[in-house]
């Protein structure tokens, strides 16, 4: 049998209960969706859209209306898109209803931040739409690894002056690294070296209820990568 090729979330699985991980990843039981899941997704899907919107006609005067007003549009867009597995879910309309206006609160949430980081890179001069270049991240990339058997997508990949920043976005309500995100975002790092060469300089979590939550990567982040890796 060939080696399975594992990930954070396989890995997590393992470690929270082997008899899941077997019924789930070798045995591939099929299991139902559920909100925060679908939710997540979504939320993911609308995020990565933000950075394809078209800024040309963003102003002075507007830019900071026109992407609370794009990140609305495109959340509608893609909970339209998905309604029909939200509808397969059963929930009441009022359910429905509280999931989108939470996940619309976490967005617009999200773009408040954003905008200040935009602000914070649009001096001397610099126009919207090249301020709006320089954020833009390199969005949903997946990083395989064969000498580890293990593989990632990663949300977001900011370049901000010499530093790379690894991101992901959680909708979880604890803002909090607990040691599933921890080991996560080591194995991103481990990744990312491995494909690069060199370390990135930090990684975090977007916790999309509050802010965003960084760490340094040194060799004890990687250490544990490779431990748990290894264990499994």
């Amino acid at each position: 049998m060939a080696k399975r090729v594992e990930s954070p979330s396989s890995i997590n699985t393992f470690k929270q209960c082997q008899r899941k991980y077997y019924y789930n990843y070798i045995e591939k039981l099929p299991t139902l969706p559920n909100i925060h899941q679908i939710r997540g997704n979504i939320a993911h899907s609308t995020l990565e859209n933000f950075y394809d919107i078209d800024v040309s006609q963003f102003s002075e005067e507007n830019y900071s209306l026109r992407f609370k007003e794009s990140i609305q549009q495109l959340l509608m867009h893609q909970w339209n898109t998905d309604y029909p597995r939200l509808h397969a879910l059963n929930l009441g309309k009022d359910q429905l209803k509280f999931y989108f206006e939470e996940t619309m609160l976490m967005l617009m949430n999200w773009v408040n931040h954003f905008i200040t980081d935009l602000d914070n890179v649009k001096v001397n001069g610099t126009s919207i739409q090249e301020a709006f270049i320089k954020v833009t991240p390199i969005r949903e990339l997946e990083y395989r690894s064969d000498n580890y058997s293990v593989r990632g997508f990663i949300d977001a990949i900011q370049h901000i002056e010499e530093e790379v920043h690894i991101i992901d976005y959680k909708t979880n309500a604890r803002f909090d690294m607990k040691d599933a995100i921890r080991l996560q975002l080591a194995i991103y790092s481990l990744l990312y070296q491995e494909k690069h060469g060199v370390l990135p300089s930090k990684v975090g979590i977007f916790f999309l209820r509050h802010k965003l939550k960084m760490m340094n990567v040194d060799e004890e982040l990687l250490k544990l990568a490779r431990i748990e890796i290894e264990l499994i």
